[in-house]
């Protein structure tokens, strides 16, 4: 699933390449990604003849502003944006076409179909769902190390569970949170309210500096993710534990393991995350 470094790098491609375009009408193909209004058609005829004027995100969620509306838009596993010229032939899995009156198309491919799109009035997105239970977003000034110390010291549950709970921290997903977890020298297993006061304040910056990396590096591709141009993220060479099950520890040189925790696939080496 795109986590924030890589939705937050599809928003960059995508506000180069479709701001400022009109749409001209759009082709639904898979009803169920339009998750409102209701009625598709509706979707289709309110979108039609409005200007794409930016692109923003929340979380992993995208913003698309088309004056006076923004469509809130979730990749989920598989989801992807492509600018393709009118006439080129359709990638199967393509769901939704916005067809511009340049003759361009932006088209969304979902392997999965997992992917939902919401359209509301533009001011009253953050005021409903899907985007209004979504915590503050670590690389923003609501994320304050006193309140992050706060909030852990509340939860029972795994350090892991907690991170991964949209509505605590919005952004963070599996790759992100095994990755700062180990910087973090933090076991995910561990209860939240049982970190130190230092424990708290190293796995702060490890988060912020992760997804500041991963931003620069323009996220990861470790499976398929592709940004709106089609390229691959590179701080897949950077990850010390994701996806390395067996393979050496960067720092102690033991074989990183795998575990389930939060129903989820976790990368640990027990001997740097006691």
């Amino acid at each position: 699933m795109p986590e924030l470094p890589e939705v937050e790098t599809v928003r960059k491609t995508l506000q180069k390449l479709v701001v400022g375009k009109e749409i001209e009408d759009v082709t639904i193909r898979l009803p169920r990604i339009i998750k409102r209004p209701d009625d598709t058609e509706a979707f289709r005829s309110m979108l039609a003849g409005t200007t794409i004027s930016g692109i923003g995100r929340r979380g992993k969620f995208l913003k698309i502003v088309c004056d006076p509306l923004v469509l809130v838009s979730h990749l989920r596993m598989e989801g992807k944006y492509r600018l393709a010229e009118q006439g080129e032939p359709c990638e199967k899995h393509t769901h939704v076409i916005f067809h511009f009156t340049d003759g361009t198309e932006l088209r969304y491919r979902d392997v999965r179909q997992f992917g939902t799109m919401h359209l509301f009035a533009y001011g009253e997105e953050d005021e409903q769902l899907p985007l209004k239970k979504l915590g503050p977003e670590p690389l923003t000034d609501a994320f304050q190390l006193p309140w992050f110390q706060a909030l852990l010291a509340k939860r029972k549950s795994n350090i892991k569970a907690v991170l991964l709970n949209q509505e605590y921290i919005a952004g963070l997903g599996n790759i992100y949170v095994d990755e700062s977890l180990f910087r973090a020298g933090i076991h995910p297993t561990r209860t939240a309210s049982s970190l130190k006061e230092e424990e708290v304040e190293r796995l702060y910056h490890s988060i912020q500096q992760t997804l500041k990396e991963a931003i620069e590096l323009g996220g990861s591709s470790v499976r398929s993710y592709l940004n709106g141009e089609g390229e691959m993220g590179m701080f897949q060479m950077k990850i010390q534990v994701y996806g390395r099950k067996h393979e050496p520890c960067l720092k102690c040189g033991r074989p990183i393991e795998r575990l389930v925790v939060a129903g989820r696939g976790t990368h640990v080496c027990s001997h740097c995350q006691r």
